[in-house]
């Protein structure tokens, strides 16, 4: 690595042992360790909000044509414009006529949906989720996770333009903010100014958190957006820019040569995206694996711990109670282990309550899911996004080529706990669908593998249109799993309302607010035949996880209690969770046939079923139960 100047690198060590000094004192004053995840994240629904897609609360800040230059495909068509909110997902934008034979960055001819979606824009901003704020309360939601803000052309928005502002659309006054952050040096956080945007977000976090309501926020320190300043000062200067250390740059063009020899690493070969250059370069070829090393500049480094405080502390005051309560890191594994422990020295420092969230997902797509465990040490995150857990449980539910029965799936999730603390395990993000992957109704919809082939354009069968009620009611046996078990609870915005969508794009549809008619979906992106689908919210699957979200927080002990399995039949997953007080008691029927159990019980009384009202006495610790197919029981214990 490039040394640096004597006096920085004294100012760095000088940064540093504050900060191990902060730590400690924090400690002092925080009820959580160092080493331990925040007491809140065990009690928190966690609810997933991309803002471009969530509600359009203010119409002047709207993407233009200038907005989304630099992003892919590389190239606006002439006559583009936002999409109207209700229209039809999958007709034809009246642009796309105009895309004819222009060329994406690859080179390829946009000639399926997937990719002529990518240019699509409907006007999401923070004031739509100021105005939806009382309706997140009333879901019962406790922790917003947002998707990545800062100021980027895509709607992804892992492309950043910078890292340290939000994005201009989302906020009320977009060319203001563009002039804004053009009078900044990057690189100087003495020179940065709060935008207009940034300044809606720090009312939003103000909003959630006067309800109680956590937020975490979404960055990917792995790669930048091709506008990123940094990189443009490359493009310009090459081998003469000072950033040239940043980004991992095979070759330098020679302007002594008619052809440009300059080459780059874009994350997983994404050419809009230059990654960020470590100590040592991972091998990707074959499979994701952990790795030790840091950042490779020790500027770059700095930059991202200066805009991390920026949203910790947004005043400054030593105070985090105005910031953002943690973050969640984009494809973490492939950003070294080295950095993520100091980054977690440096946030915590900030504010010792922070929750850290790690991306840990795939080690060989797609039939392979990396371990989490490495990265839950206590000295990295603090949990990551389960997606092992739904994995093995969309399998027990009969959504998945590779059915499994309870014994497995027990046998799976107690394997999957086994190697990590309690305490971790107990914080993990328990997800079933999200920004990239399958609306879960629809995932249940195609028994295919988790995350395989899962749009027309990849499967000509898979299915787009609404899912049957047999659907919805796997949907249901799996909340009532979800709700009841080890983690808190996650839904994707739109999940609860009865949304359904193929990969992404698809999985990206704006949100069905009841104050709007939809048109109703008739369009097939292959022009074949498919049913028309009316489209509306779902009341009677938004009240099943307002039921679910209400038992979960009026009940400690479904985030806090333990967890026995009961080995009752090898087709029906049971479990208790209890303490010392109280006991619920699990039971997740799949199959076809109606089953008689007798359920062990660790208490004396009646249990009630939370989702039927029915009551069930027990007897010398022992309940008789008769469950029907396709259905869940949720026994709480009563006295009366």
């Amino acid at each position: 690595m490039k040394l640096l100047p004597y006096i920085f690198l004294s100012v760095l060590c000088f940064s540093s042992c504050k900060e191990q000094e902060d730590i400690k004192q924090k400690e002092t004053k925080s009820t959580t360790h160092f080493n331990s995840p925040p007491e809140w994240a065990q009690d928190v629904i966690w609810y997933e909000i991309a803002v471009e897609r969530f509600y359009n609360g203010d119409i002047s800040n709207d993407q233009t044509a200038d907005d989304i230059v630099d992003t892919y495909p590389g190239f606006v068509p002439k006559g583009w414009t936002t999409t109207p909110w209700t229209q039809d997902w999958y007709e034809e934008d009246a642009y796309f006529k105009n895309l004819g034979t222009h060329k994406d960055f690859y080179g390829n001819v946009l000639n399926n949906f997937g990719s002529k979606a990518q240019l699509r824009r409907y006007g999401g901003d923070l004031q739509g989720v100021l105005d939806k704020m009382a309706y997140i309360d009333s879901l019962g939601v406790t922790a917003i996770y947002f998707r990545p803000l800062n100021d980027a052309p895509s709607l992804h928005k892992y492309d950043a333009r910078n890292w340290r502002h939000i994005d201009r659309n989302f906020g009320p006054n977009p060319s203001k903010d563009k002039a804004t952050i053009a009078a900044e040096t990057p690189d100087d956080p003495n020179t940065w100014q709060w935008t207009e945007a940034d300044k809606l977000f720090i009312k939003v976090i103000e909003e959630f958190h006067k309800r109680d309501i956590r937020v975490i926020l979404d960055y990917s320190f792995n790669h930048t957006g091709k506008s990123f300043w940094a990189w443009q000062d490359i493009l310009e200067h090459q081998e003469k820019s000072k950033y040239k250390d940043w980004y991992w740059i095979d070759h330098f063009d020679d302007p002594a040569t008619e052809v440009n020899e300059f080459k780059y690493h874009g994350w997983a070969g994404v050419h809009e995206l230059p990654e960020i250059k470590e100590t040592q370069k991972q091998d990707l070829s074959k499979s994701v694996q952990k790795f030790e090393g840091n950042i490779y500049s020790d500027a770059v480094k700095q930059h991202i711990f200066n805009l991390t405080k920026r949203w910790l502390d947004p005043n400054g005051d030593g105070d985090p109670s105005d910031g953002i309560d943690g973050y969640r890191l984009d494809v973490a594994a492939e950003t070294p282990l080295g950095f993520w422990r100091d980054f977690r020295k440096h946030v915590r420092a900030i504010n010792p309550e922070a929750y850290l969230l790690g991306e840990i997902w795939w080690e060989e797509w797609p039939d392979k899911l990396l371990d989490p465990e490495p990265f839950l040490k206590g000295d990295i995150f603090d949990a990551v996004m389960n997606y092992r857990w739904y994995r093995a449980s969309r399998q027990f539910l009969g959504a998945s080529p590779y059915d499994v029965s309870a014994s497995q799936l027990k046998d799976s999730l107690q394997l999957f706990s086994s190697t990590i603390k309690k305490e971790n395990n107990y914080v993990m993000m328990n997800l079933n669908g999200g920004f990239d992957t399958p609306r879960v109704l629809t995932s249940f919809f195609n028994k295919n593998k988790y995350k395989y082939y899962c749009k027309v354009s990849e499967d000509a069968n898979y299915k787009i249109h609404k899912p049957d009620e047999a659907t919805f009611q796997k949907l249901r046996l799996l909340l009532a799993h979800q709700y009841t078990y080890i983690g808190a609870p996650h839904i994707w915005a739109g999940d609860e309302m009865g949304m359904w969508g193929a990969d992404d794009p698809s999985t990206r549809k704006p949100l069905l607010w009841p104050e709007f008619t939809f048109d109703d979906e008739k369009v097939h992106p292959l022009g074949a035949n498919k049913p028309i689908d009316k489209i509306a919210l779902n009341k009677d699957l938004l009240a099943y996880y307002q039921k679910l979200i209400r038992m979960r927080k009026e009940n400690p002990v479904l985030s806090r209690g333990a967890i026995q399995f009961l080995d009752l039949n090898s087709e029906i997953l049971a479990y208790s969770r209890f303490d010392e007080k109280h006991e619920f008691i699990i039971i997740i029927n799949p199959t076809d046939d109606k089953v008689t159990l007798n359920i062990p019980t660790k208490l004396t009384g009646n249990y009630k079923d939370v989702l039927k009202h029915s009551s069930y006495p027990e007897k010398n610790n022992t309940m008789e139960i008769e469950i029907e197919p396709k259905a869940a029981r949720i026994l709480k214990h009563t006295n009366s």
